[in-house]
């Protein structure tokens, strides 16, 4: 029995004194590197992307103001909104404007029978005059007298056609197409055309601009260097601008750069720069804040590393390189943005670095890497 206890010790020890025996013939007892899979950096064209914060600004917004005198009788549209141009937005009391309307038609009629009266007038003494049966002065004063009708004839017309333009005021009317913001008064209220009484907002959502406010500095570096030749322009000059909107799953939206200003704002240092987008399904609200990247050309000697070799930290962005003592080491990078898979590195690499591609999850720091040189798919380490 005791035999038997003694050679189930054996079977069960023998695994553990072999792999013992294996750590202790393993120079100095460590651990072997761990494979990994790197890209050497190289020098080459890259898009140049730069990501700035924007705000959303409608294509066309208009105040609706009043613009005639009176009590607001209706509100004709639902807050919020899409209305078309010319649509009724408010019904303000028009029966004080029609009475003044009847007061001009009166004033006007008089007007005309005035007129008619020193035209008949001024008739007869054109012939009479020729006869000299009156004076050439009263035949001027008729003159005068035709003159002075005609003139107030030409004022009633005006006050009649004023009068009629106030009354069509009464109605209030959609100037252009768009979202209908919410009423700022209520039936009841008085609208006055003297103080332009705000009634309510109209935006048009479709196409949209975004407006963008780099600083003159950055503005002066990025149009140095398109002079300078380091970066390339396409022969349109077009500066396609995709928004990066958080938490849409969407496709994002892409327009291009169709403004820039010239003169620098003096209480920020900033210059404005205006992408146009359409927004058929109202994503863009004005007001919005997002962020937007400018595709200004191409950089002749850019850098970009895969996706996933990144780590993106709350803080910083860094990737694993190895060193010429093939010692892991994590660089600070810079990213100026996404393209075709790969992020584009401003800053923190240059020509000729290793950065680690796959497996550096599995190392740390100042810990010695062995790279893989197999094909890829092929001899990786598990």
């Amino acid at each position: 029995m005791p035999t038997l206890r003694c050679v189930a010790w054996l079977v069960l020890t023998a695994p553990l004194l072999a792999a013992c025996d294996r750590s202790a013939n393993a120079p100095g007892g460590a651990r072997p590197p761990t494979l990994v899979d790197v890209e050497v950096v190289q020098a080459q064209v890259v898009p140049n992307l730069v990501e700035l914060p924007g705000r959303v600004e409608a294509g066309r917004s208009v105040e609706v103001r009043a613009r005639a005198d009176g009590i607001i009788e209706q509100q004709l549209y639902v807050d919020g909104t899409t209305v078309a141009a010319n649509a009724p937005l408010f019904q303000i009391d028009p029966r004080d404007l029609r009475a003044r309307l009847q007061q001009a038609n009166a004033s006007l009629a008089s007007a005309q029978a005035a007129r008619a009266q020193t035209s008949a007038l001024r008739a007869r003494l054109a012939q009479l005059v020729q006869r000299k049966a009156v004076s050439v002065q009263e035949f001027e004063s008729a003159q005068a007298g035709f003159r002075q009708a005609d003139a107030a004839l030409q004022e009633a017309q005006a006050a009649v056609a004023r009068a009629r333009l106030q009354l069509d005021h009464a109605l209030v009317r959609a100037p252009i197409a768009g979202r209908a913001g919410r009423a700022q008064v209520s039936e009841g209220a008085l609208a006055s055309a003297a103080t332009a009484t705000l009634l309510t907002r109209i935006d048009q959502l479709d196409p949209a601009f975004v407006i963008f406010n780099p600083s003159h500095v950055a503005m002066d570096a990025m149009e140095r260097d398109v002079s300078e030749g380091r970066v390339v322009l396409g022969p349109d000059q077009r500066v396609d601008v995709t928004l990066l909107l958080e938490g849409d799953a969407r496709p994002p939206m892409v327009g291009t750069l169709d403004f820039s200003e010239a003169a620098i704002d003096p209480s920020t240092g900033s210059r404005v720069l205006r992408a146009r987008l359409k927004n058929p399904e109202g994503r863009l609200l004005p007001g919005q804040f997002v962020r937007g990247q400018l595709a200004v050309g191409t950089l002749r000697n850019g850098m970009s590393v895969p996706e996933r070799a990144v780590q993106i930290g709350e803080d910083e962005s860094s990737v694993m390189v190895v060193t010429a003592e093939g010692i892991a080491q994590r660089r600070p990078v810079t990213l100026a943005g996404q393209a075709g898979g790969r992020w584009i590195v401003s800053a923190g690499l240059a020509a000729g670095d290793r950065v680690v591609v796959d497996g550096w999850h599995k190392v740390q720091p100042g810990q010695p890497v062995a790279i893989n040189t197999a094909p890829p798919g092929k001899g990786k380490a598990p």
